[in-house]
């Protein structure tokens, strides 16, 4: 018995034609869109640093990205990166990029983001940071977002990664204006939020030598603290009044910034600079 051989049957000639007609391939189905958030909902991350960053250690939360005339040269490559991430982009005009900013001093590239969540402080991570020689630098009450945006951009200047916000009601979060201050400094910081915080540096005390900041002429310069033993948390107090007592009393030293006396102090990021610039000449080099 004969079996008749089957054969797959291939694509059709065109009609008064020898050639097969080649059927288009089908579109891939796409891949689900992320959760809709409406605009009002989301960071907006201004600049070309703060975009750069971003981009580069947190892409996910990139939602759309807008640009006008002046940058649609340097967007392309995020372009092409949302474009596999399959989020929207869009070229608008200068008006239009501002009152998405809210602010005219986006630098032409505004990325809508999803916001940041703080954590809690766990103190045992702290612990381990500790065992690791890594400082802290806590902020209690410092209300402007721009000293925030500044003081987190020296952090990452100098290769820190911990930023401590206390529950003060003063104190200011990761808004727009910090992130463009910032300069992209934010997205190497991981950042979190302490509640109960003279509490919380008395708990710290056995990993950390807690250093308050203070104007009293009794505080003691940096160079007075020795370099050997724990790392150091180093509090900064409200731009206006500082540190309270109740805060201070909890911290093992107090330190200041020697100067002329002509003016009274230092704008609050100006001073942290100077601190934090002191800790980082006392970190073993790597």
């Amino acid at each position: 018995m004969n079996r008749q051989k089957k054969f797959h049957r291939g694509p059709a000639a065109e009609p008064g034609s020898s050639k097969p007609r080649l059927r288009k391939p089908r579109p891939l189905p796409p891949e689900p869109a992320p959760a809709a958030e409406s605009l009002d909902k989301l960071a907006k991350i201004a600049g070309l640093q703060a975009v750069t960053a971003l981009l580069k250690r947190d892409p996910q939360r990139v939602m759309r990205l807008y640009y006008d005339d002046s940058t649609k040269n340097l967007a392309g490559p995020f372009c092409a990166q949302l474009a596999r991430l399959r989020r929207p982009y869009r070229l608008v005009d200068p008006d239009d990029l501002t009152r998405i900013a809210g602010t005219p001093l986006h630098g032409g590239l505004v990325a809508a983001a999803l916001p940041r969540d703080v954590p809690e402080l766990d103190l045992n991570a702290a612990k381990r940071w500790a065992k690791n020689g890594e400082p802290l630098v806590i902020m209690d009450g410092i209300g402007n977002p721009h000293n925030l945006g500044a003081i987190a951009r020296t952090l990452a200047f100098f290769g820190f990664r911990h930023l401590v916000i206390s529950d003060h009601p003063a104190q200011a979060g990761l808004s727009d204006a910090a992130h463009r201050i910032a300069e992209g400094g934010l997205e190497y910081l991981n950042v979190y939020r302490a509640c109960h915080l003279p509490q919380t540096l008395k708990r710290l005390r056995p990993d950390y030598r807690v250093l308050g900041t203070s104007l009293s002429p009794r505080a003691l310069h940096m160079t007075q603290i020795p370099p050997q033993g724990r790392p150091i948390a180093l509090v900064l107090g409200n731009e206006e009044s500082g540190l309270a007592p109740e805060t201070l009393a909890a911290c093992e030293f107090i330190v200041t910034i020697p100067g002329s006396g002509w003016v009274q102090s230092l704008n609050v990021s100006a001073s942290a600079a100077i601190f934090i610039q002191a800790l980082a000449a006392r970190q073993p080099r790597k």
